[in-house]
C-alpha cells in the first residue's frame, strides 16, 4: 500500500532571492550612469535663490554646444532631461504649460552660448505660453573664500 504525501505548504523563495540580488546588482551598476546631467557651465551673478515652494519647475538646459534639454521638476535637477531641437521645444513646453499653467520656468544656459541663442529659446517658451521665464545663474565666488 502506497503512503500518500502530504501537500507542501511552503514555496521555495531561493530562487527569487537569487533573481533580486541579480536585479539588484543591476541597478546598482546602471543607477549612475542614468542621473548624470547636462554639464553647464553657469554665469556668476548676484541674485536671490530659488526658493523651496516652487517645486517642479520646467527647466531648460542649454549647453555650449547648442543642445537643448527639458527637465520637469527640481528633484530630477541633476538629470538630463530630455533632449529636443528648438522647433520641438514649443510642443514639449506647451503640453506641460497647458497641463500646469502655473509651472515656473527656467532656463540653464552655458555662459560661453550666444545671447541670440538664449534668447530665441526664451521666445519659444513664450510662444508655448510661458508667462515669464527664470534664468538659472551660479552665486559669484567671494574673495578670499
Amino acid at each position: 500500500m502506497a503512503r500518500r504525501r502530504k501537500p507542501m505548504s511552503e514555496i521555495n523563495v531561493v530562487p527569487y532571492i537569487d533573481v533580486m540580488l541579480v536585479l539588484l546588482v543591476i541597478f546598482m551598476a546602471t543607477a549612475p550612469l542614468l542621473t548624470q546631467g547636462v554639464q553647464v557651465d553657469l554665469p556668476n551673478a548676484p541674485s536671490e535663490p530659488v526658493t523651496d515652494t516652487e517645486d517642479d519647475p520646467l527647466v531648460v538646459s542649454m549647453r555650449a554646444d547648442g543642445a537643448i534639454f527639458v527637465n520637469l521638476g527640481m528633484q530630477n535637477a541633476d538629470d538630463t532631461g530630455t533632449r529636443v531641437t528648438v522647433y520641438s521645444l514649443e510642443d514639449q513646453a506647451g503640453k506641460i504649460l497647458r497641463a500646469r499653467p502655473e509651472v515656473p520656468v527656467f532656463v540653464k544656459a552655458d555662459e560661453k552660448l550666444a545671447y541670440g541663442e538664449v534668447v530665441r529659446v526664451m521666445t519659444v517658451l513664450q510662444k508655448a505660453g510661458a508667462e515669464s521665464v527664470g534664468l538659472i545663474t551660479d552665486p559669484p565666488e567671494l574673495p578670499g573664500a
